[in-house]
């Protein structure tokens, strides 16, 4: 018989909603053979899980396929307390820089683009404007070079992907995390030299009682920043757009009462998180709905599939701009919750805010057809819309 739910299918890099609707009512626990992991996905599992991180630990990697190198360096693949003392260390780079002072440089990023965009027609909303800015506002934040935002994306994009075929991470996949890693420990050695009012330097001289950041450290936190910033962050604004392109009343609600723009971020988050799965290990034996997972064994926490469960949210499947989605789980829960939450929604409302203001009747001639090959996130490869401004 083959398996409800086939992690490595293209088909669930496309719409994996059938196949969350049926492991949500039929195999809430459910063994996945093929991919050698548990995968939960009902509202309540996932998120008692998210929260309990003693038996659901993080520490030998969240991604379903890891990339070797990160597991117990960075603050999504620790467990308290070396988790509790990273996240400070961050958290204290991170109040250094208001995040304020960004409004300015994400609208002029946007109007650029938009200008640009205006002489297109039809246009990639992830080449042309979703990639674009989030290369661009993070490496002002971090202090980077500027770099093409096409090709810093490819790597990250290659970084995130799964080898299907395999299951796994191919060498194409890890040398573009070594690119990654590579271009920061090079700034990371300037900033050392000649400290800056930037990010990286905030990061490798952030001290709480006397305790710093290693340079691992520094280099892994900020890597991952480029990766969650540049694909987490540029999918979670495709998918937005998705959502406002597909839905026509939605988007011409917002374009006439701008305020409902930040709740329907928070309810696209819900209803088409780009943060579709993240890994657990269990510690200690564990039964869940007639199911004993054992200590050791691999859990895929479906923070999409939880996100439409109709037990937590009413009629789960409509993209509801006036619903008020609290504790949809599309930036996690507990001591993994988001670290980038705050910057995610001020570029997002700023820079969609400019785009809709300038083309209201923005539109999706087509669907999306090719879709990143993620074990863990979902989003589209191109979204082409039409601006239908003539």
């Amino acid at each position: 018989m083959a398996e409800p739910f086939q992690l490595y299918s293209t088909q669930i890099d496309r719409d994996p909603f059938p196949g969350y609707a049926d492991l949500r009512d039929n195999f809430p626990c459910y063994w996945s053979e093929d991919a050698g992991i548990w995968l939960l996905s009902r509202y309540d599992d996932v998120s008692t899980a998210a929260m309990d991180w003693q038996s659901y630990s993080s520490l030998s990697g969240n991604l379903i396929d890891e990339i070797p190198g990160r597991s117990g360096n960075t603050l999504g693949t620790t467990d308290p307390p070396r988790h509790d003392r990273l996240r400070g260390l961050t958290n204290a780079a991170f109040a250094k820089k208001n995040l304020t002072h960004l409004v300015g440089p994400i609208t002029d990023i946007a109007d650029r683009q938009i200008t640009q965009i205006r002489q297109m027609g039809d246009f990639d909303f992830v080449a042309e404007f979703s990639s674009v800015v989030t290369v661009k506002v993070l490496f002002e934040l971090l202090g980077l070079p500027v770099r093409n935002p096409k090709e810093i994306r490819s790597d990250v994009v290659n970084a995130i992907s799964t080898d299907k075929a395999n299951k796994g991470k191919n060498e194409g996949q890890l040398q573009s995390f070594r690119r990654i890693t590579a271009l920061l420990d090079t700034h990371i050695q300037e900033r050392r030299r000649e400290p800056a009012d930037d990010l990286i330097t905030h990061l490798a001289t952030a001290e709480i009682d006397g305790d710093h950041l290693s340079p691992q450290e520094v280099q892994l936190t900020a890597a991952m920043l480029v990766v969650a910033g540049v694909e987490s962050l540029s999918s979670f604004m495709s998918m937005f757009m998705l959502n406002l392109a597909s839905f026509h009343d939605a988007r011409r609600a917002i374009v006439s009462v701008p305020d409902l723009l930040p709740n329907a971020m928070e309810e696209s988050l819900r209803f088409n998180t780009s943060a579709q799965r993240f890994k657990r290990v269990l510690t200690r034996d564990t039964i869940l709905h007639g199911q004993t997972m054992r200590a050791g064994d691999k859990v895929a926490l479906m923070y999409g599939a939880a996100n439409r469960d109709p037990r937590k949210f009413i009629d789960a499947d409509t993209f509801d701009i006036r619903r008020k989605p609290s504790g949809h789980l599309g930036f996690g829960a507990g001591k993994h919750y988001c670290l980038g939450t705050s910057l995610a929604r001020l570029v997002t409302v700023t820079a969609i805010g400019r785009l809709l203001d300038q083309f209201p009747e923005i539109a999706l001639p087509n669907p999306p057809e090719d879709w990143v090959a993620s074990s863990n996130f979902r989003s589209p490869m191109a979204l082409w819309l039409n601006t239908n401004s003539a």
